[in-house]
């Protein structure tokens, strides 16, 4: 079974209860601190039973995070930005894809084109 990158996981490894908060972290990319700062704040000030029951009914209905999840830091913040803003990343990830084609051209048009000094190391090692 494959695990889905885009989906809400208890972090059980950075738990402090259940890892809801934790886990809204990993999801967001923001710090668990403030994620568990905010949760207390809610709690304390103006929703105190809703915050209690979501946060039990997230740790009850999610799954917690598999291990191998993401293959290192670079891999997690690619896929919580593309949580947080999917078209962002799709059009950061054309922008790497029309700079490597670019590249490629540059490097296609020097190879193919008629580069006499180019032509003329080759004739020398043969």
């Amino acid at each position: 079974m494959t695990s889905s990158r885009t989906k809400f996981y208890l972090d059980k490894k950075r738990a402090k209860w259940s890892g809801v908060c934790a886990g809204i972290s990993d999801y967001t990319g923001i710090n668990v601190m403030w994620v568990r700062l905010a949760a207390i704040f809610a709690t304390v000030t103006f929703a105190f039973p809703w915050t209690l029951i979501a946060y039990w009914v997230a740790a009850k209905s999610a799954d917690a995070k598999p291990v191998e999840l993401y293959g290192d830091r670079e891999d997690r913040e690619f896929w919580q930005g593309v949580r947080q803003s999917p078209r962002r990343t799709v059009r950061d990830v054309k922008s790497r894809f029309r700079e490597i084609d670019r590249r490629l051209a540059d490097m296609e048009l020097y190879y193919t084109s008629k580069n006499t000094t180019l032509s003329n190391e080759i004739e020398r090692l043969r």
